[in-house]
């Protein structure tokens, strides 16, 4: 067996060797040198249990996926080569891919109580990058690929590029990097960036989807800089104050299930309950993230019209 023939019959235990050696360099970062962050050990321990539950769950219904990026094959209308001006090609749309899947995710209940889970701790360390939920293949949202399939690009090209841009945004999840190069801030997603769309502040809420390239935020006016004089609170609108596994993966379906069963409610309200906003209610009793922005001042277009004027981050 060749070296290379090794590594490939062995990459799902060299990858977690990876992120486990990250995760240590990020833990002598910060207790060793002073760097800033925290990883309590109960809620790390956690998020990495999960995140390696996660692979095989997720791996035992990836067929739901690349059955229909299979099935859709036949039916392209061209056949792009393989070459890597196609490959980066395939990268960039991938990754406006992921930006729609992401603002979904936020905006739709049913792939928010999938996405959710990530989102659940009050921490922001690498660690958490790996605190994954196992319903990824039921929300819908992974048929997005099709697209690009349907145009040419080969089904396992895009879904490599998919993994690429997981691989990146493991190394967005911390606090002891401050900000990168201003250049490297303009095009590319940064811990700072993505600090923003974990932050609950009012100021943060549903901003920076950007998987790998931030353009897409700042093309669509949902870019918002960290700023030094509002430090992001991580976590959820309304904390989830538990560490159980089973809780933190099911709380938002038990949540859906309960609402939509209300009695005496008409069935577009019981859809609304499952498709619309995280937040929405019959009554209006509740708030979304629109209606906190708005409560504390933001109005739905002011990011489109600062643009990305902020105070940068200390």
């Amino acid at each position: 067996m060749t070296a290379m023939e090794f590594v490939r019959s062995n990459i799902i235990q060299f990858s977690a060797l990876a992120f486990l050696t990250m995760i240590a360099v990020e833990q002598i970062a910060i207790r060793l040198f002073h760097r800033r962050g925290k990883t309590p050990l109960k809620d790390s321990g956690v998020s990495i249990a999960m995140g390696f539950l996660s692979e095989p769950a997720n791996a035992a219904t990836a067929f739901i996926t690349l059955g229909a990026l299979a099935a859709v094959e036949p039916f392209q209308i061209a056949t792009i080569p393989v070459t890597w001006a196609t490959f980066l090609l395939c990268f960039v749309l991938d990754d406006l891919r992921f930006y729609v899947h992401h603002r979904i995710a936020h905006r739709v209940r049913w792939v928010w109580a999938m996405h959710v889970v990530h989102h659940s701790s009050q921490n922001y360390n690498l660690p958490i990058a790996l605190r994954q939920s196992w319903t990824k293949h039921f929300t819908g949202t992974m048929m997005l690929k099709i697209p690009l399939v349907l145009v040419g690009f080969d089904p396992i090209m895009v879904t490599f590029c998919g993994v690429l841009n997981a691989t990146y945004q493991f190394f967005l999840h911390t606090e002891t990097i401050d900000r990168m190069p201003s250049w490297y801030e303009a095009i590319f997603n940064t811990p700072s960036h993505h600090r923003v769309h974990h932050g609950t502040n009012p100021r943060y809420l549903d901003a920076n989807y950007a998987g790998t390239l931030i353009i897409w935020d700042r093309l669509f006016g949902t870019f918002e800089a960290e700023r030094a004089d509002d430090p992001p609170v991580y976590g959820l609108v309304k904390q989830l104050d538990t560490l159980n596994p089973v809780t933190v993966l099911t709380h938002e379906y038990v949540g859906i299930a309960r609402d939509a069963s209300q009695r005496d409610l008409r069935w577009w309200q019981r859809l609304a309950y499952v498709f619309a906003p995280p937040g929405w209610s019959h009554d209006g009793a509740r708030e979304t993230t629109q209606s906190i922005r708005a409560a504390a001042g933001f109005a739905p277009d002011a990011r489109r019209r600062a643009g990305s004027s902020a105070v940068p981050a200390e």
